[in-house]
């Protein structure tokens, strides 16, 4: 198998489509390999495919970690506003050769993973908003 350079074909990538930012791209790879360690960790011995539901959750302990309470704004800035973008990210980069992929992968794998709000702006609210959000969910702020 002939080996693939990540910049020259990420410059290919965003050359033709702009919807995200290089930093992106970046990003998503550092998480899939933050998210593969995490499941080496857990029993296996070499890093397996992960599902798209597992990459996300790896993207969002990733996240919280690398930006805290910014990953929103940040992600944002790159064009990522929900899990679906994510799942776009991730097939652009296998038709591109960057990822691998199993007959089982799906763009569907990405949907419905989980509320940027609840995942990234609910960890760093005060106790008190954080109470008030869960007791008045349908009451939007003054």
């Amino acid at each position: 198998m002939q080996q693939v350079n990540f910049e020259e074909v990420l410059e290919e990538i965003l050359v033709r489509d702009q919807r995200y930012a290089r930093e992106g791209y970046q990003f998503l790879r550092e998480a899939l390999d933050f998210t593969q360690k995490r499941a080496t960790k857990s029993g296996k011995l070499a890093p397996r495919h992960v599902t798209g539901q597992e990459l996300l959750e790896g993207i969002r302990e990733y996240a919280l970690e690398q930006f805290g309470p910014m990953v929103i704004i940040v992600f944002e800035e790159w064009g990522i506003r929900r899990g679906e973008d994510f799942g776009q990210l991730v097939f652009i980069m296998i038709e591109h050769k960057l990822l691998g992929k199993t007959d089982q992968d799906n763009l569907d794998d990405f949907r419905g993973g989980y509320d940027f709000d609840d995942a990234f702006r609910k960890p760093f609210l005060p106790r008190s908003k954080l109470a008030a959000s869960i007791t008045a969910p349908d009451s939007k702020p003054a």
